[in-house]
């Protein structure tokens, strides 16, 4: 299952950064940072914060009436560490959400094939389920509460919680009792590998024109070949233009948002910027062409980081005309740092800006042609009465 939902409080951009850190006496130290020498007796550095903490560490150690796990220990102070920064996208995760999160990030999972959420009751909410995996074989839609797993009562439960028992039941079946619409239904799901397929395409026909539609769910790492691999097909039709749907896709890897928009560059254009305190960097399309036709692009107030990466490039660099709502607003990048112990810890390194170097966190970037989804949409999705999707394909057609 994978259970470590971007929510719109907390997407982001990863760049994952592949390195081992050291455990030294309880300290975490980064192998770029000044290198400590240790015995049993000392550790002595030149940073007084540092050497304050690693005395009173081994008082605590030393002293404590009881014996000390170091581990849980290390695990409370990176926690109150990532705390103290005051990063609403900093967070720690143990092995088993560690787990569950690069594999979601890295495209396949073993598991039933949701996203959850922990809602405002404190319940495990359905927040999406992933197309042709066993939850969605199974019948479980967004919305549905999950109660209990193989009798295992799970209402006001964590997120945490219900992964790692997913994760550790050894049954190829499980019964799953879930909450819709105030009432209880039993459904049984398959645990197996599930593949997420982040990439959906289409041909859309419209007034004698061939519209190409493409919606991408999150920015996985087999999302940028998966897109490629639409994109050509689309093209191989001879489309006039392109839709691009952005809608609810809260972000994941930079990496693949840049191969993605590389499609439509060539390397004459940046992409984005990041700023590291004062210092800015460009980045520019691996791109050798442009391409000619007219794309559209549609998100609304849950699009976040990546996906408002994709927009700025392409309406800033392309011309691509944004449809739908202000998205979330999310300017910042962490960095993913891999531990000794199979877990791992992100926090925010950089602010990333548009190709015009307009920082949008906390604004949002603004569409072109405002139109919010309709209630008839909100309350039950079709493709009938999506009414952003209409304005997106009216916009398509008209001249480029």
């Amino acid at each position: 299952m994978n259970q470590k939902k971007f929510k719109v409080s907390e997407v982001i951009i990863l760049i994952v950064v592949t390195c081992i850190i050291s455990l030294t006496t309880g300290f975490l130290l980064n192998p770029a940072a000044k290198t400590l020498k240790v015995n049993k007796a000392n550790i002595k550095t030149d940073d007084e914060a540092l050497n304050e903490f690693i005395k009173n560490y081994n008082y605590i150690i030393d002293n404590y009436y009881q014996d000390v796990d170091k581990k849980t220990v290390l695990n409370g102070a990176l926690n109150g560490l990532l705390a103290a920064l005051g990063d609403p996208y900093a967070s720690y995760f143990d092995e088993i959400e560690s787990d569950t999160f690069d594999k979601q990030l890295n495209g396949n999972f073993e598991g039933i094939g949701v996203e959850i959420i922990n809602n405002d009751d404190g319940n495990i909410e359905i927040y999406s389920v992933f197309e042709d995996s066993p939850a969605d074989e199974a019948g479980l839609k967004k919305g549905d509460v999950i109660k209990s797993v193989n009798d295992k009562e799970f209402l006001n439960k964590t997120n945490s919680e219900l992964t790692s028992y997913i994760a550790s039941v050894k049954y190829s079946e499980l019964k799953v009792i879930i909450i819709r619409d105030d009432k209880e239904k039993e459904l049984n799901i398959a645990k197996r590998n599930v593949v997420i397929k982040s990439v959906k395409s289409k041909i859309i026909k419209e007034n004698e024109k061939k519209i190409g539609y493409i919606r991408v769910s999150i920015f996985a790492f087999n999302t940028a070949e998966q897109f490629k691999n639409a994109l050509k097909e689309l093209e191989e039709k001879e489309i006039d233009s392109l839709i691009i749907d952005l809608r609810d896709n809260t972000g994941g890897h930079l990496t693949a948002v840049e191969n993605m928009i590389s499609e439509f560059l060539d390397s004459s254009h940046v992409i984005y910027q990041m700023q590291k305190k004062d210092k800015k960097t460009k980045y520019y399309s691996t791109g050798n062409k442009d391409k000619k036709y007219k794309i559209v692009l549609l998100a609304n107030g849950n699009s976040a980081s990546a996906s408002e990466v994709m927009i700025a490039a392409l309406t800033e660099e392309y011309g691509a005309t944004f449809v739908g709502e202000k998205t979330f607003g999310k300017g910042t990048v962490q960095e993913l740092i891999d531990l000794k112990e199979k877990t791992e810890y992100k926090f925010t390194t950089k602010k990333w800006l548009t190709p015009k170097g307009n920082w949008i966190n906390e604004k949002g970037i603004k569409p072109d042609v405002e139109v919010k989804a309709s209630e008839d949409y909100i309350d039950n999705p079709t493709e009938e009465n999506d009414n952003q999707l209409e304005t997106a394909i009216e916009e398509a057609i008209k001249k480029h």
